[in-house]
């Protein structure tokens, strides 16, 4: 696939792609024109280190973690590492959920006023 065809598929910008490059998270094979080839499994990888970046990894983080994904190989200190990480991202996805419950309260409150002004509006919520 090129370039452009994996940033689509993927969802990312093309500078996204040529940043794990850079970065060592994505390799791909060079034409004799220089243009980019990747497999079709890149777009699950790309995929798969835009979700460890949006669960808050950096490229080194990222970068240990993904031969552990490819060979299945897991050192002591990965094993710790990725349980940490996953900690993280539980308590992460705890706080969201505890947020988005919030939000749908101060919804139900709003519909409700919304129904019948003289209920009382968000300022029940807290």
């Amino acid at each position: 696939m090129r370039i452009g065809e994996v940033a689509k598929e993927a969802g990312v910008s093309v500078r996204a792609l040529r940043y794990y490059e850079e970065q060592g998270l994505l390799t791909s094979d060079r034409a004799p024109s220089g243009q980019r080839h990747y497999p079709v499994s890149a777009v699950e990888r790309v995929r798969f280190i835009q979700n460890l970046y949006t669960a808050g990894l950096g490229s080194k983080a990222v970068l240990r973690i993904l031969p552990c994904m490819e060979h299945g190989v897991l050192t002591d200190e990965m094993q710790d590492r990725l349980l940490a990480e996953r900690e993280r991202i539980q308590t992460q996805l705890e706080e969201l959920t505890a947020t988005r419950d919030k939000l749908d309260e101060v919804i139900r409150l709003g519909e409700a006023y919304r129904r019948d002004p003289a209920a009382q509006g968000c300022e029940r919520a807290s």
